[in-house]
């Protein structure tokens, strides 16, 4: 019904478009609608050229055609390809990885300082709503393996590029929570099954005068 529609050089009726598709009228009306609904297609009605209502016609919304696939694989493998043949592309990857992991995490209020108990849950919430299915493991809660990757087959042929995003976010989300532990590294594949991150603590800038003056 759109290709009909795209395929006319005029506006068409309910009436036209069932002769030219050759179907029921109040099956047309029923797809039109959905188009509508959807922004695809355009309804307005004719001027009146005499008496009677205005006739209510059709036409395919001005645009390109927002159906068929998407590259999107094809895309990213571009645009890994060319920072992984650039210098310094694993570290603009990182610092890209920052500024994402510093906008995706769950924010918390000025005053509040979280511990390194809920750093690592707010953590992992990212984590998982991206579909990294962490999973925090160590006696210290100093891992998070990742036990699944949703670039998987990007990550296999670029890790030396995508890995090092991944862990940018992980330090841009620790960072802008003021958490007390950063991200330190990521071992990629480092298990059959999962990927693993290590966790450190952060030395606060206080206990670094204190240590000075004591020495």
């Amino acid at each position: 019904m759109l290709d009909a529609l795209r395929a006319s050089d005029e506006p068409l009726g309910v009436t036209e478009l069932a002769e030219r598709l050759g179907v029921h009228a109040n099956t047309v009306r029923f797809h039109l609608d959905a188009l509508v609904a959807e922004g695809l297609v355009d309804r307005s009605r004719e001027r009146p050229s005499g008496r009677g209502r205005p006739r209510t016609v059709y036409a395919p919304h001005p645009g390109m055609d927002r159906g068929g696939q998407r590259q999107y694989q094809l895309l990213a493998k571009i645009l890994l390809g060319q920072l992984s043949t650039s210098p310094g592309g694993s570290a603009s990857a990182e610092d890209a990885g920052r500024n994402w992991g510093r906008y995706l995490v769950d924010q918390v209020p000025p005053s509040h300082q979280p511990d390194a108990t809920e750093a690592r849950q707010r953590l992992n919430a990212m984590m998982t709503e991206l579909d990294f299915a962490p999973e925090t493991v160590g006696r210290k809660g100093d891992r998070i393996r990742l036990r699944h990757c949703p670039f998987l087959e990007l990550a296999e042929e670029y890790s030396a590029t995508l890995c090092p995003l991944h862990l940018g976010l992980m330090q841009g989300a620790l960072s802008h929570i003021r958490a007390p532990i950063a991200a330190t590294r990521l071992e990629p594949f480092a298990e059959p099954d999962a990927c693993l991150v290590h966790l450190s603590p952060v030395r606060s800038p206080a206990a670094g005068k204190r240590s000075h003056r004591s020495t």
